[in-house]
């Protein structure tokens, strides 16, 4: 196999990968199969409208699969990303999500993009989504769809969201009304952290919500549950993403909105965690410290700095000894280029050996840098399974009892 024709040849795992490639740099692979099913799963299933949230994940041969999987909005945060998805999906609805944005990238994207969704937490972004929306004649939009993020807890998800963005309830309530008099269409936003555990976080975000509809005393047209749907990874097992869909749709109905308000949510890590993993090889073994050719610059961002357990396998048919807890060290020259696992592989693998590691299609590639001359990897499709699914209905629900919004 030539390098050239990787990108159009499928092959049926990580194992024929390495028996053809041998590859000396890190090696992506990437299933369309699995996100194709990810994005089936939420556009049939969810009660209202799923946006993908492209920070996680923005190759744009994933943003295609989605599209023809019935993703139809994205959810965007930067006029990079507006240019990147609106260049692959001319018919695609895009909602510059982020609270805080330049008023050049506003006007951008809502004069040469088509984006009438803005989300805002302060009264300085209404003004200059305002200003950036107003055409040369002086004249203000009458289009405008504007989303007030409202801070909620992030004490149920295993990465908190909540210390950034978000005006506070006490302050929502003037917010949401002067939000009113320049939207056509009124949203109210959230996010409830990335991975979150329980379908609880909803519940608890959506009673503040309640309470500041109340107090705004404003029709709301849209209600935007944003992302945090997880996915499984070792030690994080969550209850199925039915129980979420059922929680927030019933709390949802119980709202003070608009007849005909619309359900959001914005699925990253969701829909796109099982669409890749990744090949390393073993570079040097030092006791249970494992030398590896990928990072913390690179895919493994998250093992790195946020302690991020990924599903590891290896590739040799030659390790025979049992389990062992092992620590990676990435290829750069800094010691901060550390996972510390532990990672589960059989005892006496080595330098040489390979090594794939799993459920990397969120915030994995798209975290790749290339400090110190690293960083290169060789994206091939693969046929497999990833190592865990939400999706394929085979998976044993974790919980031990019926109660969909318990804590454990």
């Amino acid at each position: 196999m030539f390098w050239g024709s990787l990108e159009l040849y499928i092959y049926p795992d990580a194992r024929s990968v390495v028996r053809d490639l041998a590859p000396d740099e890190p090696i992506i692979l990437n299933r369309p199969h699995a996100a194709a099913r990810a994005a089936r799963f939420f556009a049939e299933k969810f009660p209202g409208k799923s946006l993908y949230a492209v920070k996680a994940n923005p190759s744009p041969d994933l943003v295609r699969i989605l599209w023809d999987n019935g993703i139809t909005h994205y959810d965007v945060a930067s006029i990079a990303e507006v240019r990147l998805v609106r260049a692959e999906l001319p018919d695609a609805v895009l909602c510059f999500m982020h609270p805080v944005k330049t008023e050049r990238a506003i006007r951008e994207a809502y004069f040469e993009h088509g984006v009438r969704t803005f989300s805002l937490d302060t009264v300085e972004e209404l003004e200059k989504i305002v200003r950036g929306c107003t055409n040369e004649a002086g004249e203000a939009a009458t289009d405008l769809r504007l989303c007030v993020r409202l801070r909620v807890s992030s004490e149920y998800s295993e990465l908190s969201l909540a210390s950034k963005f978000g005006v506070d309830l006490a302050d929502a309530g003037p917010l949401l009304q002067a939000t009113r008099q320049q939207a056509d269409w009124l949203g109210v936003c959230f996010h409830v952290g990335s991975q979150a555990m329980t379908p609880f976080a909803y519940v608890q975000a959506l009673e503040r919500v309640r309470a500041a509809i109340a107090d705004a005393s404003v029709v709301i047209d849209m209600i935007d549950v944003g992302g945090g749907f997880p996915s499984v990874y070792p030690g994080m097992e969550p209850p199925p993403l039915e129980d979420y869909f059922s929680v927030i749709h019933r709390h949802f109905e119980n709202l003070p909105v608009a007849y005909n308000a619309e359900l959001w949510c914005e699925p990253g890590r969701a829909l796109c965690a099982e669409y890749s993993s990744l090949i390393v090889r073993v570079e040097k073994r030092r006791g249970e410290e494992l030398f590896i050719n990928d990072g913390a610059y690179g895919a493994l961002f998250d093992a790195a700095h946020v302690d991020w357990r990924f599903p590891v396998v290896a590739l040799e048919d030659d390790l025979y000894e049992g389990e062992a807890e092992f620590s990676f060290y990435g290829p750069t020259c800094d010691d901060a280029d550390y996972m510390k696992g532990p990672f589960l592989l059989p005892g006496d693998i080595q330098a040489g050996d390979f090594i794939e590691i799993g459920m990397l299609g969120a915030y994995g590639a798209a975290m790749k840098t290339g400090f110190n001359g690293f960083g290169n990897a060789v994206p091939v499709n693969v046929a497999d399974e990833p190592m865990a699914s939400l999706y394929r209905g085979d998976r044993i629900d974790p919980r031990e009892s019926d109660n969909v919004v318990s804590l454990r």
